[in-house]
Order: C-alpha cells, then sequence, then structure tokens
C-alpha cells in the first residue's frame, strides 16, 4: 500500500470564538443553542440540493455534531426553496438561500462545504472550496476522470483541509466488522471480490432542444463543462446518462459504492489490468447515450480479482439482492451489503451472520439513513481532531480511479495495463481520457 494513504493528518477549524456580553438567562432556546460551544461550532454549506439532501437532515440537526447550516445553494430555484422547507422540520433557524457556490466559498465565515453537486462539478468544486479554506465532503464520484482524481488528491494536501468522499458503508459498523475479519483470515485468503448493481431505470427522453426551465442558471449548472444548448430533462438527474460532459454513468453513479467494499475487502490499491464487456441493452432507441449494462473485470497484485457486474436497467437479482459484494476465500466466503453480511464455509454452510438495523437507502433514487448520518458525523469529528476520516480522499480516490479505468474501457472498446504504482494505462488512446476539456476560463488548477 503506498503512501497516498498517509498524507491528510492535520485538521484545522476556521470557525471563531463568539464573546459574549451578556447573561444567557432570557434568552430564547435557539440563541442559547448558538452559543454553548460556539468556539467550536462548525459553520456549514451545503451546494447541490438534489436527491441527497436527504441525508444532511440528521447529521446536521444533531445537537452533538455542533453545527450551523448557513447556506443552501442550488442553481434551480425550486430546489433552494424546496430544501429551505425541508430543513425547517429539522432546525429551528433559516439558512440563506444561494445560487452561486463561487459566493458560498468567499464567504470566509463557512468552515465545511458539502458538495453535492453533479458529477462534472465534484472536482472543481471541492478544490475551489479548498482553495476558499473549507473542508470538504463530497459525493461519490469525487472526480469526474483521472486527472481531476489527481488533482483533488494533490489540493487536500497542499491546503491542509479534511476531504471525506459520500462512500457511507465505509462508516458501517457491521460492514467494518466482518472486512476486519476477512483482515484476520477469517475466510483464509481472500482472492476475488465480484460486486454487484441491479435497478430497473426505465426509458429516457431522446435529447431535444428546449427552453432552459423556469428558475434555473443552465450557464452556472454547466460551470466547467463545454457550452451547448438546453435539451429536455438535462438538470434533473438525467444528465447521468446524456453523455460524459456531465456524468460519470453508472460506474461513477452507482459502482463507486460496491468498488469501494470490494476493495477494502481484498486489501488491494490500484488495479493492474482493467476491461469491460459493456453497451446499452435495454430501450435502444431511447435517449440513454451510455451503457446500461457492465460486466468489468480488475486484476490486482497477489493474483486477486474484483469483478463488477452492473444492471441498471434489467432487474433480474442474479445475487439474490439488488447490490452488494462477495468475498470469496481460500476457506469461505462472505456477502456484504447495506444492510447484513453472511459468512459461509467452502462447502456453503451458513457459519456467521449479521443483520444491521441500518435504514440507508438502497437502489431508490436519493438517499440518506443512519449510515449517511455516522459517516458525516465522523467527518465533522475528524475536522475537531477526534477521529480518522473513514474515507480520506487518499483513500477513497483509489477506488475512483477503478470506475475511471472501467469507462475508458468501455469508451475505446478494449482492455489495457495499468502501472498500479503511477496509475498510468499502458495505451495510448486510453490516456487520450486521462483528463476531459474545461469551458475557456474554468481551466483548473491546484
Amino acid at each position: 500500500m503506498g503512501t497516498r494513504r498517509n498524507f491528510i493528518k492535520k485538521t484545522t477549524l476556521g470557525g471563531a470564538a463568539i464573546a459574549v456580553g451578556s447573561s444567557a438567562m432570557g434568552m430564547t432556546a435557539s440563541s442559547y443553542r448558538r452559543i454553548i460551544g460556539a468556539n467550536d461550532r462548525l459553520n456549514v454549506a451545503i451546494a447541490g440540493l438534489g436527491r441527497r439532501l436527504g441525508a444532511y437532515y440528521e447529521p446536521i440537526a444533531k445537537k452533538e455534531a455542533n453545527v450551523n447550516l448557513m447556506y443552501l445553494c442550488d442553481v434551480m430555484e425550486k430546489q433552494r426553496e424546496k430544501a429551505l422547507k425541508n430543513f425547517s422540520e429539522h432546525i429551528d433557524y433559516k439558512p440563506k438561500l444561494e445560487n452561486d457556490i463561487r459566493k458560498v466559498i468567499d464567504d470566509s465565515k463557512v468552515d465545511v462545504l458539502f458538495n453535492a453537486t453533479p458529477d462534472h462539478w465534484h472536482t472543481p468544486g471541492s478544490i475551489m472550496a479548498l482553495k476558499g479554506g473549507k473542508n470538504v465532503y463530497v459525493e461519490k464520484p469525487c472526480s469526474h476522470d483521472m486527472n481531476e482524481n489527481e488533482m483533488l488528491v494533490q489540493a487536500a494536501k497542499k491546503y491542509g483541509k479534511v476531504v471525506q468522499m459520500g462512500v457511507q458503508q465505509r462508516s458501517s459498523d457491521h460492514t467494518i466488522e466482518i472486512v476486519n475479519e476477512i483482515h484476520n483470515g477469517i475466510i483464509g485468503t481472500p482472492f476475488k471480490a465480484v460486486a454487484f448493481y441491479v435497478n430497473s431505470r426505465g426509458e429516457v427522453p431522446v435529447q431535444k432542444k428546449v427552453p432552459v426551465p423556469q428558475g434555473l442558471d443552465w450557464e452556472l449548472f454547466q460551470g466547467p463543462a463545454p457550452r451547448r444548448d438546453y435539451t429536455e430533462e438535462t438538470w434533473d438527474y438525467n444528465w447521468h446518462w446524456y453523455g460524459w460532459d456531465y456524468g460519470t454513468a453508472e460506474a461513477g453513479n452507482n459502482g463507486t459504492h460496491e468498488l469501494d467494499v470490494a476493495r477494502w475487502a481484498l486489501n488491494v490499491d490500484l488495479p493492474q489490468h482493467a476491461e469491460v464487456l459493456a453497451g446499452k441493452r435495454q430501450f435502444v432507441n431511447d435517449g440513454w447515450e451510455m451503457y446500461d449494462t457492465m460486466e468489468a473485470t480488475f486484476r490486482f497484485a497477489g493474483d486477486k480479482t474484483i469483478q463488477w457486474d452492473c444492471k441498471s436497467r434489467k432487474a433480474y437479482d442474479t445475487y439474490g439482492y439488488d447490490r452488494g459484494t462477495i468475498i470469496y476465500g481460500s476457506e469461505g466466503a462472505v456477502f456484504v451489503n447495506r444492510g447484513k453480511y453472511l459468512l459461509t464455509d467452502l462447502g456453503g454452510k451458513l457459519i456467521k451472520s449479521s443483520e444491521s438495523t441500518s435504514n440507508e437507502a438502497g437502489t431508490a433514487l436519493g438517499g440518506g439513513g443512519d449510515m449517511s448520518t455516522t459517516h458525516i458525523l465522523n467527518f465533522f469529528d475528524a475536522i475537531r481532531g477526534k477521529a480518522k476520516l473513514n474515507a480520506p480522499i487518499d483513500e477513497a480516490s483509489i477506488t475512483m480511479a477503478m470506475v475511471h479505468y472501467a469507462n475508458i474501457a468501455y469508451r475505446i472498446g478494449k482492455g489495457f495495463d495499468v502501472d498500479d504504482t503511477t496509475g498510468r494505462m499502458s495505451d495510448s488512446e486510453a490516456m487520450k481520457l486521462w483528463g476531459r476539456k474545461y469551458e475557456q476560463g474554468w481551466d483548473l488548477t491546484v
């Protein structure tokens, strides 16, 4: 395992203590709450108020989190208004509404940015926030391509801030338990993991030029991406499937989670080879522009293999569940997902199981639950120097590389070898997709 995992050690807190010049007696509960522990309070902002918003209500509202939500930011007006209404059920004060993430970052009082924007904004927005002195919780995928993957790690190191990726199963008690047991030899020598995802996504409209929806800042939505006309339904989730300017396909959208568990369990770093068999297999005449079915294979040093089996629009539960990871060892096997783990011997006999009480969302759009809450609280504690990050960006970026290799192999129609010390691909055609083109004036620098 390389030094890439060892650099985020120091944490800082940008919030200042609040001087109190009068007695707390007679204050409202809201005012009193803001004073107690104010020197330790984190001012947070959320950018991107779509389907992940529900994951933030509980951890931000929790008393022990000791945070103040300063901003709700989104390029769509109705998303901002909806988020404010939803948060009003959880907190007793009103955060500011903002359209432009850059204005949020420019506010020196903000200590933390939650970056839940579309994929093409994840690294640019996070690096902007780091330069602005913020700690960052960035949803998966943390990067849009390999170049961004490296730059985000470099930026976290350069600016000395805490950066965690939203692969929340890293904070799952039952997953931590069984992965530790795998590392301690409970299934002998682990040699293979199969990560899988099954969903029944339907048809999406064929793109056609339409007026920009009321309340949407289309220019800012595009941000670092090359400019084009607005097309129907692009802003509302379908950007995932409309080409490569915005999304990272299902590998980035959901594969990140299970691939991360697989790599964690096998205790491997970068792969030495990547190849895929993938294509658009369902609704072949609709507007979906990339694969909806993929079988990816990654080979690692030590004769270890990870496979990813993705069926975005064919709801056949090959493995009995809609998502999860199977780890094979010389003396047994383990199945683990967000709700449980099952440990079996070589004969397939169930040896041990753990049913989690987790309510974390599975394949339903949106998400959130106690696993996300624990992951976010871990992030807050790490900023305060009270805990070690469960998914620091230097670790998360290794998993992210697998996603990018899978997408690149699909796009060039062939597999390739990888230098597992540098991450560089042996294929010149593959290396042309190492980065992406930015709109003029949006070039990314650390």
